[in-house]
């Protein structure tokens, strides 16, 4: 199947879900990324609003909150534009809806991926090897399209976030598609790479 053909089997599934196993999910997605120290070395955190198709990420954000973290979310660019800046999560009441009707936080000086030690990012579909298969609209792949160029250095630590019904055999890859070091669901991490990987802080 092609990349559109995808998106519509992989969003049937997700929305096929039960309210009941969305919130057990949510849960689960929290206890995975604990056991495996996910949070443990970052310091700064990047997760998302989740729409109401998505897993939920606000268990997870929550208990970040809980142990003292940083945590942001991505604001929408104006449009023409594609790359995505973080605002950080405060107690004042700066929440809006952007354009595409998704939760976001405003800040008069929001930060860019490359400040951030692991993001979470949103995904239609995911296979084994990590690939993602995204909305279709590129803010993640044009605001992190830097790491294509990094060989050493690299930040953040890029984990996708997903349901395990949202796994597919294989997803087709572009060269300018965004390459995650994890994904993580309700059940387990894949990793792309060598298990246990941890953010690179500093």
């Amino acid at each position: 199947m092609n990349k559109k053909q995808l998106r519509t089997v992989l969003r049937r599934a997700r929305r096929a879900l039960s309210p009941p196993r969305r919130r057990h999910a949510a849960e689960g997605l929290r206890r995975v990324a604990l056991a495996h120290n996910l949070l443990l070395s970052c310091r700064r955190i990047g997760f998302y609003s989740p729409t109401h198709e998505e897993i939920n990420l606000m268990p997870l954000l929550n208990h970040a909150l809980w142990l003292g973290k940083a945590c942001f979310l991505p604001i929408v660019p104006q449009r023409f534009q594609r790359r995505l800046g973080f605002s950080q999560l405060t107690s004042l009441p700066r929440w809006y809806l952007n354009r595409y009707g998704i939760h976001e936080h405003w800040t008069p000086r929001p930060v860019r991926a490359w400040q951030l030690d692991l993001l979470f990012v949103p995904l239609v579909g995911f296979d084994e090897a990590c690939h993602r298969l995204g909305m279709g609209g590129g803010f993640y792949d044009a605001s992190l399209a830097y790491l294509r160029r990094r060989k050493v250095w690299r930040k953040p630590l890029l984990v996708g976030v997903g349901y395990e019904c949202q796994k597919a055999d294989e997803i087709p890859s572009d060269p300018w598609d965004m390459h995650l070091d994890a994904v993580i669901t309700e059940r387990r991490i894949y990793w792309a790479k060598k298990k246990g990987q941890t953010c690179v802080t500093g």
